[in-house]
């Protein structure tokens, strides 16, 4: 039975679930980077982060307690700079590339379940899925990568005045949206891998 062959596609399907997950949960996180500086009205260290989509900043008050403030922004504000908006891009690519290849992959579990493909199909039933999350893992490290540069070498964002943020931190570090990003990468890339060399035509004792 074709099934029995579905063990490795079955841990494939589960790897794209949760790299798409990951890639979400990264997509609204404004940990992308972390800003250290002091604030000019306040005259105090302040941490901010950075995401694609917002930017938060931290402030404690006299009780020892953090206030988070974050403002939201898009690719349509003219202020955000271009790695940030092909950042957003890429992103969102990524997660529907990620939801699209977690449908094939069922469509392709539910026919070798139901018998549709044959013992000697030449065609790989789950190459569009391998195809899809190789794609969107290529598109996450693209993100990831150009988020490093950026902090590698400290590039600014020009943030309108009403933010209170200024365009150059005193410590840029990367943030833990960034660590999420390159695992959900790094799963895209083994799922596909997996859903790609699969090979339902022959049995594990099958001779060449």
């Amino acid at each position: 039975m074709l099934m029995k062959n579905c063990h490795y596609q079955m841990g494939g399907f589960a790897l794209t679930t949760v790299a798409w997950l990951l890639c979400c949960i990264s997509i609204g996180l404004p940990q992308w980077q972390v800003w250290h500086y002091e604030d000019p009205v306040i005259l105090k260290p302040t941490v901010a982060f950075v995401g694609i989509w917002r930017a938060c900043i931290f402030h404690t008050d006299s009780n020892s307690s953090n206030n988070r403030l974050c403002h939201q922004y898009n690719y349509r504000d003219s202020f955000v700079p271009l790695y940030i908006r092909i950042n957003q891009h890429l992103l969102l690519v990524s997660s529907f590339l990620g939801l699209f290849g977690k449908i094939t992959t069922i469509i392709a579990l539910s026919n070798v379940s139901m018998g549709r493909v044959r013992r000697n199909a030449t065609c790989n039933p789950f190459s569009l899925s391998g195809i899809l999350n190789i794609i969107a893992s290529s598109f996450l490290y693209l993100a990831v990568l150009f988020n490093y540069i950026a902090i590698v070498r400290k590039w600014g964002v020009a943030f309108p005045p009403s933010f209170h943020m200024p365009s150059h931190p005193d410590i840029q570090k990367m943030g833990s949206a960034m660590a999420l990003a390159i695992i959900a990468a790094v799963f895209f890339l083994l799922s596909g891998t997996i859903c790609l060399s699969s090979n339902l035509g022959k049995s594990p004792h099958s001779k060449i």
